[in-house]
C-alpha cells in the first residue's frame, strides 16, 4: 500500500485542469457523469526503489485518467480506487501496488465527471 499523496506531490503539477478524488472523498456536486474507466499501468522497476516504481506507475495511470477526462469534457475523476487483477480495494489515502525486480504495476478504477464550480 502506497500513499496517493506521494504521487500527487511529485507529479500532480503535470496533470493540470483535472482534480482527483480518491475513494469516497467529498467533492463538489457532479453536473455530468462521463463514464467509469479502468487504468492498468506497469513500469520498468529496474534500478528503482519499490516506492519510485510504484509512484511512476500510479502517475501513468492518473495521466491516463487525466487524458480521458480532458477528451470527454470532464474536470475531475472521482471514486478512484485500486482495481488490481479486478479486485476492488477502496482506501482514500493509499493504493495497491505490486513491485518486483523487473516491473511494478497498479490498476485504478474511477469515474470521469464534470463537477460544478
Amino acid at each position: 500500500m502506497v500513499p496517493f499523496a506521494d504521487v500527487l506531490t511529485t507529479y500532480g503539477s503535470q496533470l493540470p485542469g483535472v482534480t482527483f478524488y480518491f475513494d469516497d472523498q467529498p467533492h463538489p456536486k457532479v453536473e455530468k457523469t462521463l463514464g467509469e474507466y479502468v487504468s492498468n499501468r506497469k513500469t520498468n522497476a529496474f534500478n528503482k526503489t519499490d516506492a519510485e516504481a510504484c509512484q511512476w506507475a500510479a502517475f501513468d495511470a492518473l495521466k491516463t485518467f487525466h487524458q480521458r477526462a480532458i477528451s470527454e469534457g470532464g474536470n475531475a475523476v472521482i471514486n478512484i480506487h485500486s482495481y488490481y487483477k479486478k479486485n476492488e480495494l477502496s482506501d482514500p489515502a493509499n493504493y495497491e501496488c505490486h513491485a518486483g525486480h523487473v516491473a511494478a504495476g497498479v490498476a485504478f478504477k474511477g469515474t470521469v465527471v464534470k463537477l460544478a464550480k
